[in-house]
């Protein structure tokens, strides 16, 4: 039985070090950040889903919002907690929960009494979207300097946060259950997305994000959001994640039905391949840029192996003949945001640090480092508007268009996994979980 209280303790210890850490370097004595307020859509009085100030979650799990936290180094973290007395909406009581006994915890009953509660501060920085409050309190609202060196840091994982995504990952590999089984039965990506849900036991909004179920066609978009209710697919794309504590899992898989074409079967299972071959090259120190090229060597390979390209991986992704089968990045940081921050940040001060010419798209240019979570997920799409070009252009007889346009109604391919880098290598969350 995992000791949440033990682990959770020593991950507010690290909060506090590089808390103080950014706050000496920025020119601040105290930090507060508050968990965010609820956004209603124009015109209308209906609310959007909440989410919370990440930075806010990074030190404390409590859900909902105007709660508010007060950092300053060498004092014990105050959390303010926001307790109205409601009969609108759910008020759920406290209770003894595991992280409480890191804060002085006070409670409040309105938004006055929040910030009041959060007194007077000197060159006090400010976090979050309640900038009027917090500009009537004298705090410096989102400071660009502070953020980037609390960005820095979030992409370093304790050993909390990783316990918490690989909780996430359990119950999303139900759910990756659940959805094969239906899909294989004959299943429409509505009944999937239900399936889903159903065996990870949420509601939508509680997603970490929207689901992709994307039968055949529909694969080769990237964010397909639709969820037809025709069923019978031969290929089933499904990205889709679970969230515990705030911090989630990012899993894609794809599946062929027995009635797939071979030709796209053969490349699901050699994308599969790859997947495993990009991860098992993980360790510290490899520019992320450097595992994203070798991507698109593999990709090139395989695109030449099956006939659709006639072109070395080398000449292949020189000449820009991988990018319209594998047009986004090799994966993300992964934690409290599913696209988590400074991924592109080259400094802990800021300096952006962006994608080379060749790869625009490419979310991660860091150097991998341990204790960082990040996704690999390699991809390969038929996509006729990136394809066009290459037609008419001067390497149109590289490619073997009438394969080409066969294979294009079964969409695309993409596998995801989320690894923990480790001082000497990575460990794979997911495939213990989800084997395949």
């Amino acid at each position: 039985m995992t000791d949440l209280s033990a682990l959770y303790s020593a991950h507010i210890a690290e909060r506090q070090r590089t808390t103080a850490e950014a706050l000496a370097q920025t020119g601040f004595e105290a930090l507060v950040i508050s968990s965010g307020k609820a956004y209603t859509h124009f015109a209308d009085d209906q609310e959007a889903p909440f989410h919370p100030t990440p930075h806010f979650a990074h030190w404390c799990p409590v859900a909902g919002p105007h709660h508010v936290l007060v950092i300053r180094p060498g004092r014990r973290p105050k959390l303010i907690r926001f307790a109205p007395e409601d009969f609108w909406y759910e008020q759920a009581p406290l209770g003894n929960p595991f992280w409480a006994l890191e804060f002085d915890l006070e409670e409040a009953g309105n938004l006055d009494e929040v910030w009041s509660r959060v007194g007077t501060l000197s060159h006090a920085a400010y976090i979050g979207p309640e900038t009027d409050r917090a500009e009537t309190a004298g705090l410096e609202l989102n400071p660009a300097p502070l953020t980037a060196h609390l960005d820095w840091h979030r992409t370093t994982k304790s050993a909390y946060e990783v316990q918490c995504i690989e909780e996430a990952t359990v119950l999303a590999a139900k759910g990756h259950d659940a959805a094969r089984t239906a899909f294989l039965a004959g299943a429409s990506e509505l009944e999937i997305h239900h399936a889903y849900v159903q065996a990870v036991g949420i509601v939508d909004h509680e997603m970490p994000y929207g689901s992709i179920v994307a039968l055949n066609e529909k694969g080769a978009i990237l964010h397909y959001e639709g969820k037809r209710k025709v069923g019978n697919g031969a290929v089933l794309l499904i990205d889709a994640g679970a969230q515990v504590r705030g911090y989630a899992a990012d899993i894609t898989r794809t599946v062929a039905a027995p009635h797939c074409d071979r030709r796209f079967a053969a490349l699901i299972a050699g994308m599969e391949k790859i997947e495993l071959q990009l991860c098992d090259m993980v360790k510290p120190k490899m520019p992320y840029g450097d595992l994203h090229h070798q991507g698109h060597l593999l990709i090139a390979g395989l695109l030449k192996e099956s006939g659709i390209l006639h072109a070395t991986p080398e000449e292949a992704v020189e000449k820009g003949l991988s990018r319209p089968f594998f047009p986004h990045g090799l994966g993300h940081h992964l934690g409290i945001q599913v696209h988590d921050v400074a991924g592109r940040q080259g400094t802990p001060d800021g300096t952006p640090a962006p994608p080379p010419p060749q790869h625009p798209t490419l979310r991660t240019t860091r150097a991998i480092d341990s204790d960082q979570v990040f996704t690999v997920e390699p991809g390969l799409y038929f996509i006729p508007m990136l394809l066009r070009p290459f037609r008419e252009n001067e390497h149109k007889a590289k490619f073997d268009w009438a394969l080409i346009d066969e294979l294009t109604p079964c969409g695309g391919i993409r596998i995801e996994d989320n690894l923990l880098v480790t001082a000497n290598g990575h460990r794979n969350l997911t495939r213990p979980h989800l084997p395949l």
